[in-house]
């Protein structure tokens, strides 16, 4: 049976607390090093005092009494445990002591605050409610309820008091733009702070082939003012816009190997300012030997506007319901909201496309321009009117050294040209779009002030809160009249006719910028758009022939992007191919306040 021994024990000869210098050994012994007692009765709060500890747990050691710092001397700044620290005096010489520091130090701004508007008693005051007295949350902090520190639920922090439901906010997530299934692969990642680094300077493009006709552009939508608004009109226009692999246009070009990569400029702007994006979107990128092609899905996000995207609180959809949860009822409104993200959109869409439809002149004098090529995409059989546009082919190239050839095929548009200029040449071409404003004071407005008030009294404050709600939106337009060389930017301001009512608008105004001038007010860098392009076709070329999904994750911070396998995106119910998909055509207009995208197949 084995015996058991009991270890020596080593009792303090002297009777003190703590070790004693004859029991411990000589290894472990440490000279000329102070030890702090403390009393057996003290709360342990610490494991070792190393400074001088004041009233209110702050240091004395760069020659403050404890009462000159923050809430000591006061009933706010006893210590709350209601005795000192036993021992807390002879550990001074742990103290580091700041001389160099602190003597070169000096006060310079001896003037008194400014006094709190209100009394001493009331709310927020001297002595008011998480004030800067002996209120409730502590004494001798700034701000109010829930302010600088200290008070009624402010932390650490700065800031007033959080917003209704705010804890409820944090918690919302956003369904992603295809549905991932767990049977793809997922094969890069791209963190958005590693994209905001790249740069890549890319020369003027080569202009390939120009289609379509554009008309002159109106000028006297650009004196329209609040006072003197006009109607926004329902106009039955058709304008394409397909996607890359279902333009016949580059498909020849692709035969001819004239570029590397092959895209539009709708996709390539979503690429470029991809840092900026809150919303989600894909890419489907389809690799067939050295060359890729950038195509978007039908009904995706590339084909609608988005609304105050960068906003603080942006315009929320209904909750979803939780499919597995039995007890959850589906709630349904007698009438669907039109300040929800998904009505707004679609109202967005509308208003850029009849906005654009209407700021031409389409009957002569001046005359309609022809490009040297008509539309590709208007068929003989098409009986409604082509609305005012004009495409350019134009090729970038993106190559790092001389000898690589890496070069990017991307389809532009136009949509009129400005009287007098020569679009042949590429003289005066314009780009059209339009910010709507719905509702100042609906959740999501993202504190946008009242349009009809401020727009022409106080325009850079309405321009400055639309750049900051719309930042990705603003980027994307700019890229887009920057690769298709557009001397000017019209963006139309309208408005709802009443808040409760989106299907009547008005035009306010017209701002008419530089594209290159606007692109250095949003703090868009194209030198970084075309470096996230270059990086994102390196990661595509690396992988063998076959489909791939771009996706934008919508809710990490970190993980934002994801390059996943096709092979199972023909099986998912999100991305399936029918009959009516591979379309030359995609009109939108607006009917019942409703979207519709017509399609017909490929003949």
């Amino acid at each position: 049976m084995s015996s058991f021994s009991l270890p020596q024990i080593n009792d303090n000869p002297d009777g003190g607390w703590g070790p004693s210098s004859s029991s411990v050994p000589a290894q472990f012994k440490f000279k000329d090093i102070p030890y702090a007692p403390y009393s057996k009765s003290d709360k342990l709060g610490r494991f070792a005092d190393w400074n001088d500890i004041s009233g209110d747990n702050r240091p004395t050691n760069l020659g403050l009494s404890s009462t000159q710092g923050r809430g000591g001397g006061g009933p706010g700044g006893r210590r709350r445990d209601g005795q000192p620290a036993f021992g807390s005096g002879t550990a001074s010489a742990f103290t580091y002591f700041h001389a160099e520091d602190e003597s070169s130090f000096s006060l310079v701004d001896t003037k008194a605050g400014a006094a709190r508007r209100g009394g001493p008693m009331s709310r927020g005051g001297a002595r008011g409610r998480g004030g800067a007295g002996y209120g409730r949350g502590g004494g001798a902090q700034r701000g109010g309820r829930g302010g600088f520190s200290g008070g009624r639920g402010g932390g650490a922090q700065r800031g007033g008091r959080r917003g209704w439901r705010d804890w409820e906010k944090n918690g919302r997530t956003r369904e992603s733009s295809v549905a991932i299934s767990p049977e793809w692969a997922m094969l890069e990642e791209i963190e958005f702070h590693r994209l905001a680094k790249l740069r890549l300077e890319v020369d003027e493009p080569e202009d390939l082939e120009t289609y379509g006709r554009v008309y002159p552009y109106d000028k006297s939508y650009d004196r329209i003012t609040t006072r003197t608004e006009k109607p926004l009109q329902l106009l039955d226009r058709i304008k394409y816009n397909p996607t890359t692999s279902d333009d016949p246009v580059i498909q020849e070009m692709a035969s001819r190997d004239t570029a590397t990569i092959y895209t539009t400029d709708v996709i390539l702007s979503v690429l470029m300012t991809a840092p900026r994006s809150v919303y989600p979107w894909d890419i489907v990128v389809v690799r067939e030997g050295n060359k890729l092609f950038f195509d978007k899905r039908d009904g995706g996000p590339f084909d609608t506007v988005t609304v105050n995207e960068n906003a603080a609180d942006p315009p929320q959809d209904p909750t979803a319901v939780n499919p597995n949860n039995p007890n959850e009822k589906v709630v349904v409104p007698e009438t669907p909201s039109i300040n929800s993200a998904t009505s707004l959109s679609l109202e967005a869409t509308y208003i850029n496309q009849n906005f654009a439809f209407q700021t031409v002149i389409e009957t002569p004098p001046p005359p309609a321009i022809d490009f040297s090529k008509p539309n590709p995409f208007y068929g003989p059989d098409e009986t409604e009117p082509l609305a005012s546009c004009g495409y350019r082919y134009r090729v970038f190239d993106l190559g790092i050294t001389d000898d690589e050839d890496v070069r990017i095929c991307v389809r532009t548009e136009v949509d009129a040209y400005l009287p007098g200029q020569d679009p042949r040449k590429g003289r005066g071409l314009v780009t059209i779009r339009a910010l709507n404003e719905f509702d100042s004071r609906a959740t999501g407005a993202g504190g946008a002030p009242d349009w009809r008030t401020k727009l022409d009294s106080q325009r850079g404050a309405v321009v400055a809160t639309e750049m900051k709600n719309n930042s990705c939106k603003l980027a994307k337009w700019t890229v887009q009249s920057v690769l298709a060389g557009a001397d000017a930017l019209k963006i139309g301001w309208v408005s709802r006719v009443n808040p409760r009512d989106n299907t009547r608008h008005v035009v306010l105004s017209t701002t008419s910028t530089r594209p290159a001038d606007f692109a250095s007010q949003l703090n868009v860098s194209l030198a970084n758009g075309w470096g996230i392009v270059r990086t994102v076709a390196d990661l595509c070329m690396k992988q063998p022939e076959g489909k791939y999904v771009l996706v934008k994750d919508p809710n990490k911070v970190s993980i934002l992007l994801g390059l996943f396998n096709y092979f199972a995106c023909l099986c998912s119910p999100s991305l399936r191919q029918c009959g009516v998909t591979r379309h030359l055509k995609s009109a939108v207009c607006w009917r019942s306040r409703h979207l519709i995208t017509v399609c017909r197949r490929a003949h």
